[in-house]
């Protein structure tokens, strides 16, 4: 008994182990990481090593108490301004588009593996929803600065959709389970139901469950090294406790995670760096657990249509549900492409095509493979064209900082504030020489191990470290003085446009400088008013706006999201791919107009009188614009 405990444990350690050197290859070749976990698995199970690891039960509750750590920390990781920024497409995608998903490759699994409507739905829900670890992985490992909307879209979708599939997914096992064949009608009636009650328990559940995690951190003087074991443990009891009463455990604690990690709690620091390394680790177990688990040895017999219906996930569902969830968004199409392309499958669609197993259905098991081999054909196709795909669509955005060495340091009783610690990097505009303001003036500064005061070190060189205590609302300013120069890709230098736009001038000047054909409405606005409204009432650093035969480009925006930098390009500079289809409602509208204003144009052109609303040739005045650089 005791050498059979050493044995698993080395085994166990050993396996772990190698997944962790495995993030090394991944961040060096930029191959999706889940996919190495997933072939470790594989390897060391029954047809590779032969480790025999055939228990549904276990793994099911090991990759739930995993998914659960997972979206804890995910939740707790997302800011409220990425979540109010994304929230209306990210949850269209989180439950219209999971159904679209479901219905879509439902209908085809059906007819290429004879499974019975019930069961084909069954495994469309189970690979409805997109895993965006693995995303955001292969984002960091190549280095890929992506557009801040896409990137809230994909990372809210991320942790909104596991809950809703899980349900649809549990809901039809035990449909099937009991020999039921209602009709479609009371089907869906059922399912709305209870839907609304599961995500209805789980939401209030997750926000009680957050405020308490919240209140608890605050008033117990816990010492710091239990503190991120105990927050843990509480995320896990939401979880539980949701999921007890009949709600989603996993919609409670991804919110009980966002909630917390929005709050001021306390030792917020520690909690992040300790929940980082716990969601690193859940995330290993889980795959290797769910790689042990198959048995590839019976991949063959079903590895054609699994292929297809992987394909057709990829190229026809996935685009389609997006398409139409986004299409009230008024999204540029090249970032609608690119969400519909990233949806990538992963641990959680595996772990939901255990359930049939656990339901004991007599096609369990060819579910649960078509699933796996689902999820290897969107890994492999998918995961290695993230980045050329968003550099392919124009997504990639030049850094807006270079290198920075940073670090957050938390004192107690130090309520919105933080004190900072950094390393003044070479080219800094400290380091220039640059006149600090009296609120960033250091509190201390080392220099070759010695430490002084501000005021008797003089100016600032590169190497120094430096001491700031300020409050909350300042790190992203002290950033900019303390970072190097971001390094412009050669194929970035025009990026923001050869000439600079002062936000507050009035449009009506853009009009008599270009003649890009703005309205009456229009030339009333500034600038920077104008590109905020082409944008649908939202800018971010690094959009553009084309404006007839000029493109605007937002160079930066402060704090409340109102434009403070702007670029001017006589023509379109970024390497924007054409995306013939995705086409939202506003450009529909747009299109239809332009249709009806030009076929009212030519029946007056045939009658002999001149349009209305004609105007005059555009006449660019480049001399209006200021250089910028």
């Amino acid at each position: 008994m005791e050498h059979a405990i050493y044995l698993v444990t080395l085994v166990g350690a050993a396996l772990v182990v190698a997944a962790a050197f495995s993030s090394l290859i991944a961040f060096r070749f930029g191959a999706p990481l889940l996919l190495l976990f997933l072939c470790i698995g594989l390897a060391t199970g029954t047809d590779g090593l032969g480790i025999q690891f055939d228990n549904a039960r276990l793994a099911y509750f090991a990759g739930s108490l995993a998914l659960a750590v997972i979206l804890f920390d995910s939740g707790f990781g997302t800011p409220l301004n990425a979540l109010r920024q994304a929230a209306g497409p990210a949850l269209s995608l989180a439950t219209i588009g999971v159904l679209l998903t479901t219905g879509l490759f439902g209908v085809v699994a059906h007819y290429l593996l004879d499974l019975s409507w019930l069961e084909s739905f069954l495994l469309g829900a189970a690979v409805a929803s997109t895993d965006a670890a693995a995303v955001f992985f292969l984002l960091r490992a190549g280095e890929i600065n992506l557009r801040e909307r896409v990137r809230s879209t994909l990372e809210v979708e991320s942790g909104t959709n596991d809950p809703i599939a899980i349900f649809l997914t549990i809901s039809l096992v035990e449909i099937i389970a009991a020999n039921a064949n209602p009709e479609a009608r009371v089907l869906v009636a059922d399912l709305v139901l209870g839907f609304l009650l599961n995500m209805g328990l789980g939401a209030i559940v997750g926000i009680f469950g957050g405020l308490a995690i919240v209140r608890l951190v605050d008033r117990l003087n816990l010492d710091h090294g239990l503190l991120p074991i105990f927050v843990l443990t509480l995320s896990l009891m939401v979880f539980a406790a949701a999921g007890a009463i009949g709600g989603s455990g996993f919609l409670a604690v991804y919110l009980a995670g966002l909630i917390a990690g929005n709050s001021d709690i306390r030792a917020v620091t520690i909690l992040k760096r300790f929940q980082d390394g716990m969601s690193w680790l859940a995330q290993i177990i889980m795959f290797l657990i769910l790689g042990l688990f198959a048995t590839p040895s019976q991949f063959p017999a079903i590895l054609l249509p699994a292929v297809l219906l992987g394909l057709f996930l990829i190229f026809v569902a996935r685009p389609i549900a997006v398409w139409l969830c986004l299409m009230p968004f008024r999204l540029p199409r090249p970032e609608v492409a690119f969400v519909s392309w990233v949806g990538l499958r992963g641990a959680v669609s595996i772990l939901l095509a255990i359930t049939p197993l656990l339901g004991g259905l007599e096609n369990g098991r060819l579910i649960f493979n078509t699933a796996f081999i689902v999820v290897l054909v969107s890994l492999v196709i998918q995961g290695w064209t993230v980045g050329p795909l968003a550099r392919r669509l124009g997504l990639i955005v030049p850094a807006r900082l270079g290198p920075l060495d940073k670090v957050e340091l938390e004192l107690p009783g130090s309520a919105h504030h933080e004190l900072l610690a950094y390393r003044v990097a070479p080219g800094s505009p400290v380091a220039r020489g640059e006149r600090i303001p009296r609120w960033a003036r250091p509190s201390l500064v080392l220099r070759d191990g010695r430490s002084m005061r501000f005021q008797d070190m003089g100016r600032l060189a590169a190497g120094d470290h430096v001491y700031i205590f300020v409050p909350d609302r300042y790190p992203a300013l002290l950033d900019k003085l303390f970072a190097s120069r971001a390094v412009v890709d050669p194929e970035d230098a025009d990026f923001f446009g050869a000439f600079a736009v002062d936000p507050a001038r009035s449009a009506a000047e853009l009009e008599a400088a270009y003649a890009p054909g703005l309205t009456e409405e229009e030339r009333k606005l500034t600038v920077g008013d104008l590109v905020t409204e082409r944008l649908g009432g939202h800018a971010e650093y690094a959009d553009r706006v084309l404006i007839g035969p000029i493109e605007l480009i937002v160079r930066d925006v402060d704090d409340k999201g109102k434009i403070t930098g702007l670029g001017l390009s006589l023509e379109p500079t970024a390497p924007v791919a054409r995306v013939p289809v995705f086409l939202s409602a506003g450009e529909i509208a747009d299109r239809i107009v332009a249709f009806v204003r030009n076929w009212r144009k030519r029946i007056k052109k045939r009658s002999g009188e001149a349009p209305a609303d004609a105007e005059p040739s555009p006449q660019p005045v480049v001399e209006k614009a200021t250089d910028g650089g």
